[in-house]
């Protein structure tokens, strides 16, 4: 990971949240409780949500994507001048190879080597634990979503939800975004991120940074 990496802006940020956000799938099935096994399937009753703008909408969403942004910025305000000390320290070392006895010449560039691998690392780490802050917030919304969600169908009668990203035309009738957004923030208006590793599976998951 280049140190220029450390900034995301919060259109990233929102887009890394959507990929996982509150449902497994691309839709949640409302089950009809007291119906009986032998009778047939139910006719489909479909309302849509659009996840994107949800969580772009709603104060816990929002929240989330300040406090990432503002880790990520406090990051790189942290370890500039370290970076830019064994920038410096690479160039000078890049002007003294050619006048460097071999043994010396191994050991500097070693010795820099060395350096530049424990930047990485610090690096990495404080990436790995917003990425696990970022996580471990969006648990929290999908907790509080998943009843609402729940609740809007119940209330309209349906038993199919859709991503909006999974259907091409919808009636506005049938988008509930809205109201979801509206009782996701009556329910849950702040997250607090904090700085935590990711599940073990999940680091496992972690996009591949440039070395």
């Amino acid at each position: 990971m280049k140190y220029s990496e450390l900034r995301a802006p919060g259109a990233r940020i929102a887009a890394i949240m959507a990929l996982s956000y509150f449902l497994s799938g691309t839709a949640i099935a409302q089950p009809k409780p007291g119906a009986p096994a032998n009778q047939g399937a139910p006719a489909t009753k479909i309302l849509v949500i659009d996840r994107n703008i949800l969580l772009r909408a709603s104060k816990a969403g929002q929240d989330i994507v300040r406090q990432i942004n503002d880790y990520r910025t406090k990051a790189e305000s942290e370890f500039r001048a370290e970076g830019q000390s064994l920038q410096k320290e690479g160039q000078s070392l890049q002007q003294q190879i050619a006048i460097l006895a071999p043994d010396v010449k191994a050991k500097k560039i070693r010795d820099y080597q060395a350096k530049q691998s424990a930047f990485q690392r610090k690096l990495e780490t404080r990436q790995s634990l917003i990425q696990g802050g970022l996580y471990q917030a969006q648990q929290q919304v999908e907790v509080a979503l998943k009843p609402i969600l729940q609740g809007v169908m119940q209330e309209r009668g349906a038993n199919l939800l859709l991503d909006r990203g999974a259907v091409v035309l919808v009636p506005n009738n049938l988008d509930v975004t809205a109201v979801a957004v509206q009782r996701l923030n009556q329910k849950l208006p702040t997250v607090k991120v904090q700085l935590v590793a990711l599940p073990p599976g999940l680091q496992q998951q972690a996009p591949a940074r440039t070395r």
